[in-house]
């Protein structure tokens, strides 16, 4: 009798951790690397969340929690989706979970049979078909294009959906590309919703708060109040808060739904950590004064990954309208070959190059559903995010 599942067997394991692990390693033998593989943001958790998380230490607020959340927490929850959504919810229609992708999946596995099937636009974040497969669904890609700077269109979500569809995965602004979608471009998406009712939405908002320049985030049941009843509105502290490793999601549904990943919760991983949940309540209900400021760093370093990417031969960046990734084609450099006689046939080809010939790591676009391209994280320094694209630059420059 064989060991694994079969299940197991459908999926693989996360192309960002291998890419961000990859680097780590090279860098620890004394490679000179500079890592643009990573999903967070490089600032420290803001001071007065600190605080509040060693303050819950001190108070011995160190037992379990309930199985989803402190009420405390959800009442925060509730709050912010009124204050920056419009949206009223009460607390037994909130879930929390140790970070955003526990929620998702908790969500897949309560709602999943054989034959549903998962509408997933790509560009994708990595983790969404892999745990559509593991929840036993079928994930349907849907692409986007560079021309329409990675957005879904009407026409191509009515492509998509069949009367076996369960869900709609929704992420603004996105990973990888950091596109934003409009509240005009979001309207068009939600009105071809309206037309098929049996279709849910699971609208991913872990990116809300960096947004840039004039966009405005929205989200689909603020667009359209008629599908409130049949969306989980999911969000987290990671990116906006620089809370990565204290692992808190959370979201927002109808009662029968939320109850179900309750139940999902509580036969898993019961409830998240104690600390990092009072931590949240301040993050949530604290100053938020320093997003403005660390936005500020996003967008200027943004600006500069952007010019110098397009000043490489053969790339074209376009400029996002949030989250801290941009998502560049690399159409003009395949089938070239690198000055070590790599032959750079695939967009996979030429990360893994770029790290081994210039110590620059990039997660390539395949990982995401569209190729050719590339991502690459600017949150990090100004001046680690210059020295790579001068490689990336050079490199480019180097191809025969």
């Amino acid at each position: 009798m064989k060991l694994l599942s079969d299940t197991l067997a459908r999926v693989k394991p996360s192309p960002t951790i291998a890419v961000t692990n990859k680097a780590a390693d090279l860098k620890a033998a004394g490679a000179d690397v500079i890592g643009l593989g990573a999903g967070e943001p490089d600032f420290d958790t803001p001071q007065h969340i600190k605080d509040a998380g060693i303050a819950a230490i001190h108070a011995g607020k160190t037992k379990y929690t309930a199985v989803d959340g402190i009420i405390e927490l959800k009442q925060a929850i509730c709050a912010k989706f009124k204050r920056d959504n419009t949206l009223e919810y009460t607390t037994d229609q909130v879930t929390v979970s140790s970070g955003g992708k526990q929620v998702l999946y908790n969500a897949l596995i309560a709602t999943l049979n054989e034959g549903d099937e998962v509408i997933i636009p790509a560009p994708y974040w990595v983790s969404y078909p892999d745990m559509v497969l593991l929840a036993g669904g079928t994930p349907v890609v849907a692409q986007a294009s560079v021309q329409t700077n990675y957005k879904l269109t009407a026409d191509q979500l009515e492509a998509a959906i069949t009367p076996n569809t369960k869900w709609f995965i929704f992420n603004s602004p996105s990973n990888p590309t950091g596109a934003g979608y409009s509240w005009e471009e979001l309207k068009e998406l939600t009105d071809v919703l309206l037309r098929h009712p049996h279709v849910w939405v699971m609208s991913d908002d872990m990116y809300e708060h960096l947004a840039y320049d004039d966009f405005r985030f929205c989200t689909p049941a603020e667009v359209e109040p008629q599908l409130y009843e049949r969306t989980l509105t999911t969000n987290g502290v990671s990116k906006a808060y620089a809370m990565t490793g204290w692992r808190i999601g959370y979201a927002a549904g109808p009662k029968e739904l939320i109850g179900a990943m309750r139940k999902v919760q509580s036969q898993s991983t019961s409830n998240p950590c104690s600390i990092s949940q009072w931590a949240a309540v301040e993050a949530l209900n604290g100053s938020h004064d320093f997003i403005a400021q660390n936005n500020k760093a996003f967008v200027r370093r943004r600006n500069l990954a952007v010019k110098m990417l397009n000043d490489a031969a053969g790339i074209t960046c376009p400029v996002p309208e949030g989250a801290f990734y941009v998502y560049p084609s690399i159409s003009g450099v395949i089938g070239k070959t690198t000055p070590k006689g790599t032959k750079l046939n695939t967009d996979e080809d030429f990360a893994t190059a770029l790290l081994e010939e210039t110590g620059v790591a990039v997660v390539f676009g395949a990982a995401f559903g569209l190729s050719p391209n590339f991502r690459v994280s600017y949150a990090t320094s100004d001046k680690a995010l210059k020295e790579a694209c001068l490689r990336i630059q050079s490199f480019c420059a180097s191809l025969d």
